[in-house]
């Protein structure tokens, strides 16, 4: 991990959010504060709204046991609820009209851009149908993670255009408590 306390290597002096409580520990870049404050006042609108889970999962199939699950298990670890296919859709029951529902029913979305993810956008499978959703709303934040954001904007200049957060500048594990603290209201 390339933090410690409030500067990080790459990218300089970090901050805490406005949306940090008093005894956070999580320290954010200008560019992360920038990226996820419109996110923030989703979430804060949003959190009104009854039965809703905290984010949507949006991956690719073949990370699903991997960096997904990995993701999801920490997320829900720092009190996130998480939309994720793998523990969501019940056995004999519509794939997408499921996905579509969970979509429907979340705060923000979460895209896990991997090598995979980049795979599956370009043959137009199930993760382009929640990417072409998550892309009409303003509630979606990438994860890049194991790629780049240039092999991304390659694959899709829309999701590469937007802001996210980044496993080469962060572990997934700080990735994680930065999320849970920017959707606790």
């Amino acid at each position: 991990m390339n933090s410690s306390g409030n500067y990080n290597v790459s990218k300089g002096r970090t901050q805490k959010a406005r949306w940090s409580n008093s005894g956070s520990s999580i320290y954010y870049t200008q560019t992360e504060i920038n990226t996820l404050t419109p996110i923030r006042k989703v979430v804060e609108q949003r959190a009104e709204k009854p039965d809703l889970r905290d984010v949507f999962l949006c991956h690719a199939w073949d990370d699903r046991k991997e960096s997904a699950l990995e993701l999801n298990d920490l997320l829900v670890a720092n009190g996130v609820s998480v939309w994720f296919s793998e523990k969501d859709i019940p056995l004999g029951t519509s794939f997408l009209r499921e996905i579509d529902k969970g979509l429907a029913k979340s705060k923000i979305g979460l895209v896990l851009v991997t090598p995979s993810f980049l795979k599956r956008v370009q043959n137009e499978g199930v993760a382009d149908k929640e990417l072409s959703v998550l892309l009409a709303r303003d509630q979606l934040i990438p994860i890049v993670h194991n790629t780049t954001y240039d092999d991304l904007r390659d694959v899709s200049p829309l999701l590469g255009s937007r802001n996210g957060l980044d496993t080469q500048d962060d572990s997934m594990e700080n990735i994680a408590k930065k999320l849970a603290e920017l959707i606790t209201v």
